[in-house]
């Protein structure tokens, strides 16, 4: 591996962070420097100094091989969980270091969990702070770096493929080296379309630009107690329900429909699988909400049921209640939305709805050949036919999803779990969807979970982020070198 390439590249990572630190440092004394200034401004300078480093001593060059890749995104991930938490830690208060890495890894996954029980107690240029981790990570540490990378470079499309999955690809048509570029922009524009409709619904500039970067990259950070549910508007609620779905789907159709100013390319079967999948199990908690008696009237049982089965199923994790008292059912379906979550191509964790659909036909394919084995069947994904060696990676992908659920539960019961979030909290975090239920539900928080605990779900929150393969491949590339 070439570690020049990989620090000038893994430097680009860093500035970005410390570009967001300095605007919120431009906060701190907009607001008559608050408490964050300090932290903020040794945080920046900090990060500017190693992220510039690289760009004066190492020279320029195009060539960056797959492990190379591999390595940068890796390290990209991680250095940017480690300049993160600087802002919290020396800030202090709740922040411990474990908390401020907690934080600064969910952060930065988009995926919304956290330690703070009183987030207003927070200064406003760290609660900007906290959501631009959200902005950052959301359009991927990966994405601002292949805005750099050559176009000519032979590990663009690799990179590209790791960040954005391949399936998600086959939607549109679009040159290789401009899909980077159709994700970017159709990020921005949703982020900036959802600031302008906030504003426009009552929200304050600040609350405004925070719950847009938190809803853009699907992660749910608020900068109020009672996340969406603090403005007390039913147009908020259903904004930030829109605005969920939209972040939640493939950007490659959002792309095409405006270009191409028609609804042909939404007669997806991806999209048209995610949402009726929506729409039943919102259909199904809402309407138990009512007859339970955990809502009033059959309005607000519908609007109750849907925000949250979106703000699940989108990795958004965003509330309007508390969903620590609801009944087993809705509970059941929240979980089951934030496990199969939204599309590929999108800023969404979980196993994707691709997936479950290549899963479902590979699983019809295969009874179908019990029952007919003399037969040929095959694999059919929109228009295209796959292959064996398509489906199996997908499939693979599920097993071995669910394997580090298990795997995550069974060494949290080992290392301590007082409060019996062991599964709960690996689905959340593996998801990347943040809350669950109970203590850790909607308006809950992860502050009582051990140390140990916290560990493990930062890092099922990284493997869940990268989509778990690029985590073991750098891993695996070491240990095959020192064999």
């Amino acid at each position: 591996m070439n570690l020049k390439v990989i620090s000038r590249n893994v430097g680009i990572a860093l500035l970005v962070s410390a570009l967001f630190m300095l605007l919120s440092v431009f906060v701190s004394l907009w607001d008559g420097g608050d408490s964050g200034l300090a932290p903020l401004l040794i945080s920046f300078s900090l990060t500017f100094v190693v992220g510039i480093f690289p760009f004066i001593f190492v020279r320029k060059t195009s060539r960056i091989t797959l492990k190379d890749g591999y390595m940068i995104i890796f390290l990209s991930w991680l250095l940017s969980f480690v300049f993160g938490m600087l802002p919290y830690a020396l800030w202090g208060g709740p922040f411990s270091l474990v908390n401020a890495w907690f934080e600064s890894v969910s952060g930065f996954t988009t995926t919304g969990a956290t330690i703070l029980e009183d987030i207003e107690a927070l200064p406003r240029s760290l609660l900007f702070w906290r959501s631009s981790t959200h902005f950052i990570g959301g359009l991927g540490v990966v994405v601002f770096l292949l805005l750099i990378i050559p176009n000519s470079s032979p590990v663009r499309l690799r990179l590209t493929n790791m960040e954005l999955s391949s399936l998600s690809r086959d939607d549109y048509r679009s040159r290789a080296n401009k899909t980077v570029f159709i994700f970017a922009w159709v990020y921005l524009g949703i982020c900036a379309l959802a600031f302008i409709s906030y504003l426009l619904a009552g929200m304050s500039p600040f609350d405004a630009i925070n719950h847009a970067f938190s809803v853009c990259a699907t992660g749910g950070f608020s900068s109020r107690n009672l996340s969406i549910g603090y403005f007390r508007s039913e147009l908020i609620s259903a904004l930030t329900i829109v605005f969920m779905f939209l972040a939640s789907i493939h950007f490659g159709l959002i792309f095409m429909t405006l270009v191409t100013r028609s609804m042909r390319p939404l007669n997806n079967p991806v999209l048209k699988f995610y949402v009726i999948g929506l729409a039943a199990t919102s259909l199904i908690t809402s309407v138990s909400l009512r007859m339970n008696g955990v809502d009033g009237n059959w309005a607000r049982a519908f609007l109750d049921g849907t925000f949250h089965v979106v703000s699940y199923a989108s990795t958004t994790g965003f509330a309007i209640s508390d969903n620590s008292a609801w009944p087993v059912l809705p509970c059941f379906m929240l979980i089951v939305a934030s496990l199969v979550c939204g599309c590929s191509g999108s800023t969404t964790g979980g196993l994707k709805a691709d997936r479950v659909i290549v899963l479902f036909k590979a699983i019809r394919m295969q009874i179908a050949k019990t029952l007919y084995p003399s037969s040929v069947f095959e694999v059919r994904f929109g228009k295209r036919v796959l292959h064996d060696d398509e489906v199996y990676p997908q499939v693979l992908y599920i097993t071995l999803f669910f394997l580090l659920i298990a795997i995550s539960s069974i060494f949290c019961l080992l290392l301590g779990d007082p409060n019996q979030h062991a599964l709960l909290g690996s689905v959340a975090c593996l998801t990347n969807v943040g809350p669950s239920l109970g203590q850790i539900g909607s308006l809950g928080n992860y502050n009582a979970e051990p140390f140990a605990l916290k560990f493990i779900f930062t890092m099922d929150m990284f493997l869940g982020r990268v989509e778990i393969y690029p985590v073991f491949a750098v891993f695996a590339s070491v240990f095959y070198k020192r064999r």
